[in-house]
């Protein structure tokens, strides 16, 4: 059956839309929701156009409202274009197929919903791929000539889809997973003790995160992306906070109202408007006189009336895809960033009641997770610190992003408080790190004996260095420059794709050749690891810098490389997640995961030494040279007070206390010396002006069996006083295996050389 009034070129593409092939599937089925201008001038204009190919009933469905300004007699050119190439050209006189209403064509509004049945013969014309091709790039364009004048009058297009994506929630879900599961490791294994694996597990899977946002940055970008890469990148806009929920949307267009603004309401307008997601550059579309989405509230008021159809592109495109308003897209992202937050430090808690509980009821030995049990409120500090590290790319793009749209004064306000606070807290947390390595390099010699031996520095600050070898703790400074400079390109530069592409280039180079030469990360692998991303990230970059058609290059091209991106980086995101799955399962199931894993070169395994583990004397001398806190320390700190750490050398204990805050003995704490300095070397847990044998020459012990005097007697009492200063430092002696409690090998073999001589 045929429509009685079809006065527009759509006739033609009625009659050609068969010249198009797609795939086989299940269901099969092409479709375009969007009916576009390709010309300045162009007499016909679509608010709203969906068509429906069905080959398994053979019809063709059409739902298009639109105006059309072209009278007479005219000729259609059809044109099937498939990944940039022009696979069909056609002449086509409406007179010769006997197109009703269009032989001659007449002016006057359009609004027609219609079947149109096709033969069987030119269905089987369909090639089966196009049916199942993920994300066919393909449109049919149609030029309308005037057989009088012979000009072009009009011309439409229409972007055609077979329902089939690489675009999956599924895929969305399992990175999602496969990310925290691997945080939820290192934070499992830290607390067990393996703090090797615990630092290699939790910066594959910082840099795995990373990766995933740096994609979704690409779909960020207000550049011509071919629909294969715009769906791909779409699976990762999870970690940017772009995720629906459909309660949430109506309390963020609630609160956008109550605080002044006026909500979009382009996706509540989809039967009155038609949407383009733009796949152009922003500069032909100004030459087709498109219209970009507005984020004002002439949207809702004139959908009904308007006659070019709606083009989004960049992050809006993202938010439309989601099915998020464009105005509901920031606070989309800031809500998700503070519900990760805050049921993160819930289960913070909640793991902390139930260890306790744990503990009581006898499940587990007292001993396991005793450091988090003892010190949980530090180490809660130190994992919001890694929160806010993990949002930072995403409230910096959102909150400066939102600065141009200025949804409402209140959404302002928030945008601003989001992003200074958390660049705020960073970069004085970074610096902070700066101060303490510095302070360790002028007192010991090595950053890694304050930074890896103090408690508190290691819990609260560690997210920021533990991924870095020692000597390169200052790295997270460049790591946040580029975040937020990244982060500045992609948000106001949403007006010109060109300038976004030739930016995020230039960073990426900059970025890759610093970890190239520098290679600052703890060891060969992790260094491989993260080079490798940025290598592919500068490379993702020249694809969108060719995207942006600054080349000129066919359309072919495009298209090509659109599917090079999209099976270049689905390749190396399974290569990654299958590396870090590894690493979290070693870290999970493994009795002793930490011999997977060389020691450091930096030597931080012997200052990370934790208090339940000191079994032998050495060990505990080596705790009070590093200053270790005792269950204690732990409670009597300060939590609010920075100062308190071994890191900032504060005095505020007093002299009765160590550099750790722990209780010293009366052998130590009565001596009167001047608290420690910036710049003093370390001090020894021994009291210097302590006498090292009795004032009045007489032993505290008895001559050992089998003692016979010698002219070294004084060796020998020299280092019973060096015992008994120990033991009244609260160290029980241990049985030596050379010989009897006061004895040394290292004296057995002196007294020898001295009798031999």
């Amino acid at each position: 059956m045929r429509p009685t009034s079809c006065s527009t070129p759509l006739g033609f593409l009625i009659a050609f839309l068969s010249l198009l092939s797609p795939l086989s599937s299940a269901l099969r089925i092409i479709e375009s929701k969007s009916l576009n201008p390709c010309q300045d001038d162009s007499l016909f204009t679509a608010t709203m156009f969906n068509v429906v190919f069905t080959p398994h009933n053979n019809s063709i469905y059409f739902d298009i409202e639109g105006v059309s300004s072209i009278s007479g007699f005219v000729t259609a050119h059809v044109e099937v274009i498939a990944y940039g190439y022009r696979a069909v050209q056609e002449e086509i006189n409406p007179c010769e197929l006997d197109l009703l209403g269009m032989c001659p064509m007449n002016t006057g509004p359009i609004e027609n919903h219609f079947n149109i049945p096709i033969s069987k013969e030119t269905v089987d014309q369909f090639p089966a791929i196009a049916y199942g091709v993920p994300d066919l790039d393909a449109l049919v364009r149609v030029y309308i000539r005037n057989n009088v004048t012979q000009a072009n009058v009009a011309c439409v297009e229409a972007e055609l889809s077979n329902q089939k994506t690489v675009d999956q929630k599924g895929v969305g879900w399992t990175t999602a997973v496969i990310a925290g599961l691997a945080l939820v490791a290192s934070a499992v294994t830290s607390g067990l003790g393996h703090s090797n694996t615990a630092a290699h597990v939790a910066a594959n899977a910082l840099s795995l995160f990373g990766y995933f946002q740096a994609q979704a940055l690409i779909g960020m970008t207000a550049v011509f992306l071919p629909p294969v890469v715009m769906s791909w990148t779409q699976n990762f806009q999870w970690t940017m906070g772009i995720i629906r929920v459909g309660f949430l949307q109506d309390v963020c267009t609630w609160y956008q109202r109550a605080t002044g603004g006026t909500p979009s309401t382009l996706l509540s307008n989809l039967n009155n408007i038609s949407v383009d997601v733009q796949k152009r550059s922003l500069d032909y579309l100004a030459k087709v006189a498109q219209v970009v989405a507005k984020r004002s509230s002439d949207i809702g008021a004139t959908a009904a009336t308007q006659t070019k159809p709606v083009v989004v592109h960049g992050i809006e495109r993202v938010g439309f895809r989601a099915r998020i308003e464009g105005t509901n897209i920031f606070l989309t992202g800031v809500i998700f960033f503070m519900v990760f937050v805050t049921f993160t430090a819930a289960g913070v808690a909640l793991f902390k009641a139930f260890c306790e509980i744990a503990v009581k009821a006898g499940w587990f030995k007292g001993d396991k997770f005793e450091d988090f049990r003892n010190g949980w409120k530090i180490v809660l500090k130190g994992i919001l610190f890694r929160l806010i590290l993990i949002g930072y790319p995403q409230m910096t793009v959102l909150c400066l992003w939102e600065l141009t749209k200025q949804d409402s004064a209140a959404e302002i306000v928030l945008a601003i408080f989001f992003f200074v606070s958390m660049t705020f807290s960073l970069g004085w947390a970074a610096w902070k790190v700066f101060r303490i390595a510095k302070r360790s390099v002028s007192m010991h010699k090595n950053p890694a004996y304050i930074l890896y031996s103090d408690p508190t520095a290691l819990n609260k600050w560690g997210f920021l260095y533990v991924q870095f070898r020692a000597t390169a703790y200052y790295f997270i400074m460049p790591i946040l420059l580029y975040i937020l400079v990244k982060g500045m390109f992609v948000a106001f530069g949403q007006g010109s794709g060109i300038a976004q592409a030739v930016g995020l280039l230039i960073i990426e180079a900059i970025f890759l050749i610093g970890v190239c030469i520098l290679r600052p990360w703890m060891d060969k692998k992790t260094n491989a690891f993260n080079i490798s991303i940025a290598s592919l990230n500068f490379l993702n970059t020249i694809f969108l810098l060719v995207f942006t058609q600054v080349f000129n290059q066919p359309g072919i091209v495009t298209g090509v490389m659109g599917v090079v991106f999209f099976g270049i980086n689905a390749v190396f995101a399974i290569v990654l997640i299958c590396l870090v799955l590894i690493s979290t399962g070693w870290a999970l199931f493994s009795k002793n995961p930490d011999t997977r894993y060389q020691p450091m070169r930096d030597d931080r395994g012997s200052f990370i030494k934790s208090q339940t583990q000191l079994n032998t004397e050495l060990d505990a001398l080596g705790a009070t040279a590093r200053g270790n806190m005792t269950q204690t320390d732990y409670k009597t700190r300060d939590l609010e007070d920075d100062d308190d750490s071994f890191s900032s050398g504060s005095g505020r204990h007093g002299r009765n206390h160590g550099a750790a805050g722990v209780p010293l003995p009366p052998s130590t704490s009565t001596s009167h010396r001047s608290p420690s300095r910036h710049g003093d070397p370390p001090r020894s847990p021994i009291d210097p002006n302590m006498p090292l044998f009795p004032s009045d020459g007489t032993p505290r012990h008895g001559t050992p069996t089998g003692y016979t005097d010698s002219p070294n007697h004084h060796n020998r009492g020299m280092y019973n006083a060096y015992n008994d200063s120990n033991r009244s430092l609260g160290y029980q002696h241990q049985q030596s295996p050379y010989g009897p409690p006061g004895s040394a090998p290292s004296n057995m073999g002196y007294n020898r050389q001295q009798n031999n001589s």
